[in-house]
């Protein structure tokens, strides 16, 4: 028992003092991504990025929409799933820095009966530890280790730039649909309009004032606008579906949105420096962890290619009869020293495979942070240009409203045709119409400037809480 004894403490010893030197660790890397602006086309190099940005536009049920897609939409809880493995392969190759111990024991009885001599037998019993351990000599299994830390926390940022589109998502549908039933509703306004002057027309057509060309040329304007109605109406139903399943929903759930008009957004935020996406966007972040954990994989490649020394040890109690079982006892101790002679470049391949693999993944880090830079900027761009398009749009349609009040008066006067008064009906109606499209795009523009500029609110998500009957989705049956 006392050799046993001093077994199991060489193997813990050999597993808690074994100098683990990592010859092979990849230095800190110090390239940037290319050449980063000084500054974005608008910002405040004193300025923060904005957190829970959704707040700015003051309305209580879309936080509340997005509060619910950020604890049940698939997405997100997909990404939690896949953290949850990965933390456990992360586990895995943790477990390779200690001692495997196993235990076996067995028990064995035999009887033979011969004639003439009787009946004969015996039994046996044994009982053993078996250890075994690799001396990480060169850095190997740290380096496999340190690895899968880093994709477990670039899986963490996946994660976490998966809560910030679903948020946004969340936040375009609530402005699509607020922006349908605005479109509905001027629809609805616009058809009694040129309901109202058909009946004009018709009315002076039978007084033979007008030509009969006068009047069906305004049913055509009202059965248009009639028209386009019931399609405002299904993309306001196709924009509730796809809410619907971001907040975690059936497609035909009831979703309360009473907002009857758009936010305007206020001046453009505080963008800071585009260094500052480097820690805010969690795409980037995960991008570098990445790279990172590329360097370690070469490390570990290269350490794959010299010697490797492995332990193992048992220990056996045997005994013809379970009383004596502790009182026998074998133990034996071996070292393994095991060294690539030849094996056709197969581990020398696989470091350049490694090697490959991390230029990949520093050319995707480099394009994620360019990227991620283009991504304001384009925002930056369109608000910009969608602001002013407003500003001339408030102009041009006070213009054409005046000229419509103009040729309706000169029509009614006999002194023009109704196609003066059609025009500028047109002009007008598809104005006010542009508008609050425009509106619309503005604010998805504002979104998604809030997007691109990132943040640390994620790291606040809790992870789900295990699956209950009432959140479980019957499987069909097929």
């Amino acid at each position: 028992m006392k050799r046993g004894c001093i077994l199991a403490g060489l193997l813990i010893l050999a597993a808690l003092t074994a100098a683990a030197c990592s010859p092979f660790a990849p230095r800190p890397r110090t390239e940037t991504a290319g050449a980063l602006p000084t500054h974005f086309s608008l910002y405040d190099p004193a300025a923060k990025v904005p957190q829970r940005w959704w707040r700015n536009f003051q309305d209580p049920q879309l936080e509340s929409l997005i509060d619910q897609a950020l604890t049940d939409n698939f997405t997100i809880l997909e990404a939690w799933s896949r953290l949850s493995q990965v933390r456990a392969r992360t586990l895995q190759t943790a477990a390779a820095l200690y001692p495997e111990v196993a235990g076996d024991g067995q028990a064995v009885f035999s009887r033979q009966h011969t004639e003439g001599i009787g009946t004969r037998g015996g039994e046996f019993y044994s009982l053993g530890l078996i250890g075994a351990y690799e001396l990480d000599l060169w850095g190997r299994v740290r380096s496999e280790n340190q690895a899968a830390r880093l994709v477990e926390h670039a899986t963490r940022e996946d994660l976490n730039a998966a809560a910030m589109t679903v948020a946004a998502e969340v936040a375009q549908r609530w402005a699509q649909i607020i922006s349908q039933r605005l479109q509905k509703r001027l629809l609805e306004r616009q058809l009694e309009t040129n309901e109202t002057f058909l009946e004009l027309i018709e009315l002076r057509f039978r007084r033979a004032i007008t030509s009969a060309l006068d009047v069906y040329q305004q049913k055509q304007l009202v059965e248009g606008v009639r028209a386009q109605i019931p399609l405002v109406a299904a993309e306001e139903a196709l924009q509730r579906h796809e809410l619907a399943i971001l907040v975690g929903q059936p497609p035909l759930s009831a979703l309360t949105i009473d907002r009857d008009e758009l936010p305007l957004p206020a001046d453009v935020p505080p963008t800071g420096l585009p260094a500052d996406l480097l820690a805010a966007r969690p795409d980037i972040r995960a991008a570098g962890l990445r790279l990172a954990a590329a360097d370690w994989q070469v490390a570990a490649a290269r350490a794959n290619r010299l010697p490797a020394v492995r332990l193992t040890a048992d220990a056996n109690y045997r005994a013809d009869n379970v009383d004596l079982l502790f009182d026998n006892w074998l133990a034996n101790l071996a070292g393994n020293l095991s060294a690539p002679l030849f094996d056709a470049g197969r581990r020398k391949a696989q470091v350049d495979e490694a090697r490959a693999a991390a230029a990949e993944s520093l050319a995707i880090y480099r394009r994620t942070v360019l990227t991620a830079i283009r991504e304001v900027e384009d925002a930056l761009a369109l608000e910009a240009g969608r602001r002013a398009n407003l500003d001339a749009l408030a102009a041009q349609i006070d213009a054409a409203r005046r000229a419509l009040e103009e040729a309706g008066n000169r029509y009614l006067k006999g002194l023009i045709d109704y196609l003066p008064v059609l025009t500028q009906l047109l002009t007008v109606q598809g104005l006010e119409r542009t508008i609050i499209q425009r509106r619309a795009e503005l604010l998805l523009d504002r979104i998604a400037l809030y997007r691109a500029l990132g943040g640390h609110w994620t790291e606040d998500l809790a992870p789900p809480p295990p699956n209950t009957p009432e959140r479980e989705i019957p499987l069909l049956n097929g």
